[in-house]
């Protein structure tokens, strides 16, 4: 691992900051443009919209595109949160030096198990998505229902994805733009024939109205609003990876946090765009390809494509296909250096903090995150299937857990410059603080709707299996940190004794 230095750009202010440790990755290699595409990459947007249109249509209807937007709020607060906390502590960590840096070592050290868990489990979403949809575009598709088939499918992707994160950053930056140009492509023929078809004038389309993105009528059931928001937060996840690999990219300090928020409403650009032509073309209706089809929720797009296609209706299997890989992709990518991260801070065994000297990668942190998620992946699968989807749900807990610890973190750590101008004030303490607020409400509420035995698949000892799926995962996060308390090779890191960044009052306000 190199042992040379590299200075943090001024992000607060322009003074000097204490130089951040040169972890040995492949410094600069990444621009603005490959942020952004990391970012939206990351978020699996067509997947993201098959997958969760039809069950906020089927809670809230018309009002869906609105909700989308809701959704988007929180997510734009706490983007804002890491472009501020970036720019002070560009390290590839993210949320675990912030929050260490702030709070302490136990926070520390459980927002970075937050990221790292909620790459693992949806590493395993994926990765049964993507053999699902790999066998439906071969022969008559019957071969997706063979459940060893498409796990052995996914453990493949799993591996390839792995490897190729594994031998370097710019390998990974090329695979990710083929994929993302194919999805992309995929879903921009598939919008331009929607708009050709609603314009040719479709009997059974309705027309846009402006009364979809009214809160009064939304509002009319809270809870309705409430539920549907909570489906549109998540879909967002992800951007955050142009975060994680900041120490890669050309000015740490900047570069990374303008990518996260340029891809948070890139991606809502495209949620709400595409889910009004989906809208007008579809309608919210409980029959045929209606969005409001309990048939069609698990993948609105899967039950449009043959009409709006025709015979070129796999090119919409493509597109989420390449949307769900390019995804597994660059989950493991933020998953890895955060574990490689925590490493070279002592808080994982040293083992973690080796980055292989010619590809540049955290080569040991990638191996342990792909053969984690594999291990997570194969278990579930074959203890119980639905158990594997309950844990893809709580997700969300992980999700609003992390991004509400980094918001808290950005108001603390900047709590002596918020005075300082207008700009601090609602950037570094405002806005990350209302998204901190909002997540919190929404992991309680989360955790809520899990609690009833009812939601989702499974129920163990009376209580929903999602909920006591993330509540054993992130129990076990709490553990894992007490073995490490003890440690002889973790324990300096919790005892306060591992060199940490500047004091918040040497930062510029």
């Amino acid at each position: 691992m190199s042992t040379g230095t590299t200075t943090a750009g001024g992000g607060t202010g322009g003074r000097s900051r204490d130089p951040v440790p040169s972890k040995g990755l492949h410094a600069g290699i990444l621009d603005l443009g490959d942020s952004v595409m990391l970012g939206l990459a990351s978020t699996a947007p067509v997947y993201s919209l098959a997958a969760t249109l039809g069950l906020i249509v089927a809670v809230n209807g018309n009002y869906t595109p609105l909700i989308l937007l809701l959704g988007f709020i929180p997510v734009l607060f706490i983007a804002y949160a890491f472009r501020e906390l970036n720019s002070a502590m560009p390290d590839c960590g993210t949320t675990f030096i912030w929050a260490r840096r702030t709070f302490g070592p136990w926070a520390g050290w459980l927002g970075g198990w937050g990221v790292a868990l909620a790459g693992i489990v949806v590493l395993a979403n994926l990765a049964q998505v993507a053999g699902q949809y790999l066998w439906l575009l071969i022969g008559d598709g019957s071969i997706a229902e063979n459940k060893l088939v498409v796990t052995a499918t996914g453990v493949v992707f799993i591996l390839f994805m792995t490897l190729v994160n594994y031998r370097g950053i710019r390998l990974g930056e090329h695979v990710q733009r083929v994929l993302t140009y194919v999805q992309y492509i995929s879903l921009g023929i598939f919008a331009v024939a929607i708009i050709f078809r609603i314009t040719g004038g479709t009997p059974e389309g309705q027309a846009f109205d402006i009364e979809w993105f009214n809160p009064a009528g939304a509002f009319a059931d809270p809870g309705a609003v409430v539920h549907g928001a909570l489906l549109a937060l998540f879909i967002y996840w992800g951007w955050d990876t142009c975060l994680a690999v900041n120490e890669e990219t050309e000015n740490p300090s900047t570069t990374p946090g303008r990518g996260a928020v340029i891809s948070a409403f890139v991606l809502v650009a495209i949620y709400v765009s595409v889910a009004l032509l989906v809208m007008m073309y579809a309608t919210v209706g409980t029959e045929g390809i209606g969005l409001g089809n309990s048939e069609n929720q698990a993948d609105v797009f899967l039950a449009m494509k043959d009409v709006v296609l025709g015979p070129w209706g796999w090119l919409i299997v493509v597109a989420v296909l390449a949307s769900v890989l390019s995804s597994t992709q660059t989950t493991i990518l933020p998953t890895a250096r955060g574990t490689l991260s925590m490493g070279v801070h002592g808080a994982l065994p040293p083992k973690f903090a080796e980055v292989h000297e010619r590809n540049q990668t955290p080569g040991f942190s990638t191996q342990v995150m792909g053969g984690a998620a594999i291990a997570y992946y194969v278990a579930m699968s074959f203890l119980s299937e639905n158990l594997l989807s309950d844990s893809i749900s709580s997700i969300s807990l992980f999700i609003a857990f992390y991004y509400a610890l980094t918001g808290y973190a950005c108001v603390w750590y900047f709590r002596g410059t918020l005075r300082g101008s207008a700009r601090n004030l609602w950037f570094r303490g405002v806005l990350p603080l209302l998204g901190a607020l909002i997540l919190t409400a929404a992991f309680f509420v989360s955790a809520a709707q899990m609690w009833d035995p009812a939601y989702g698949d499974t129920q163990i000892f009376g209580v929903g299996g999602a909920f006591v799926s993330g509540v054993v995962l992130l129990a076990l996060g709490a553990v894992l940190a007490v073995v490490c308390r003890f440690l002889p090779s973790t324990r300096d890191y919790f005892l306060g004794t591992q060199q940490v960044y500047p004091r918040p009052a040497d930062t510029a306000p």
